[in-house]
């Protein structure tokens, strides 16, 4: 059991595009919590820090770190390979800091597995329709429609996995999502009726997947 003083875990997951890292950087931004920065393989975005969005590392460097346990979680998407530093996390934790996390479902999942004493929230976040991330990530990676034809695909796979969070969470409008993932982590925290609604989230899912 985690202490009252430790640090809480919430977990940002969705399909590419649908704005998980966006949410983390407003809940690191506004509610103090420290984003877990993730080393990735993959090159760095216009704009992005080294250190800041992510640890840029080969994949020999990243393997090496496998092989010394670093990772609380680590996995392969779209050909890159991401994982997070379990010191640092725990370390935070340890510190009374809460912690966002911007992972796939896959890191979610190990996470979960590791049963961790400290206090776990998932949120799995949806794009309000199929053409409003098409237009996402064709804004972000407009350089290569292959990379948006590709996370267009991988999609209808990712999203099957909502069932697995405590919440779904469809981000229609960036503020009123980022309020009602506020709500909602309160309310969880605080063991308080919330206006989560799961017919509706389903309602949508079918939507999206047809």
């Amino acid at each position: 059991m985690s202490s009252k003083e430790d640090g809480i875990i919430v977990i940002l997951s969705s399909p590419s595009g649908a704005g998980k890292t966006t949410l983390s950087k407003l809940l690191s931004k506004n509610q103090k919590f420290l984003i877990s920065v993730s080393h990735t393989t993959r090159k760095p975005r216009e704009n992005e820090v080294d250190g800041k969005d992510y640890y840029f590392v080969n994949q020999q460097q990243f393997k090496s770190l496998i092989e010394k346990k670093e990772f609380l979680e680590h996995a392969e998407v779209f050909n890159h390979y991401y994982g997070t530093s379990k010191s640092f996390v725990i370390k935070t934790l340890q510190e009374g800091k809460n912690v966002v996390f911007d992972i796939d479902w896959q890191g979610t999942e190990q996470i979960k597995e590791k049963k961790l004493k400290y206090k776990l929230i998932t949120f799995f976040i949806l794009p309000p329709s199929k053409k409003v991330l098409f237009d996402r990530l064709s804004n972000r990676d407009m350089k290569d429609k292959l990379i948006v034809e590709e996370r267009m695909k991988q999609f209808n796979k990712d999203i099957l996995h909502w069932k697995n969070y405590d919440y779904v969470v469809i981000n229609d409008n960036l503020e009123r999502c980022y309020k009602e993932v506020i709500n909602l982590i309160d309310a969880n925290l605080s063991n308080t009726k919330n206006s989560y609604n799961i017919q509706i989230i389903r309602k949508h899912i079918d939507q999206l997947v047809t």
